[in-house]
């Protein structure tokens, strides 16, 4: 088990949050799971960017991003070095600390939040 230390987010999460994720979970499995209403409008298929997050401590401990998700990173809003899209980014033993950041490519909402 690890933990995710979610930034504080002015929508999904505006206090932050700390989640305890299962090795091979993904990222947003695990916001999904704890309330954290993360965008996924490609239902975490690497089709899309929205669930785009930015990995401040833990990233070494995360799975190799693939050659889709770079891909895919790079039409993200905000795009940072330590970037991932959280549908992709598998949870090992380490904790983590995650900002989800303040947009997404979509200019609104696909879900009601």
């Amino acid at each position: 088990m690890a933990n995710i230390i979610f930034l504080p987010h002015h929508q999904l999460c505006p206090e932050g949050a700390v989640v305890e994720a299962s090795e091979g979970e993904s990222v947003c499995e695990a916001a999904l799971r704890a309330g954290i209403n993360i965008e996924h409008a490609c239902e975490m298929s690497c089709a899309c960017t929205t669930c785009h997050v930015i990995v401040r401590e833990g990233i070494e401990s995360l799975n190799e991003m693939d050659d889709l998700e770079a891909d895919m990173l790079d039409k993200a809003w905000g795009l940072e070095p330590d970037s991932r899209l959280s549908c992709q980014t598998i949870v090992a033993d380490e904790d983590l600390v995650v900002e989800i950041p303040k947009y997404t490519i979509n200019h609104a909402s696909e879900k009601n939040h």
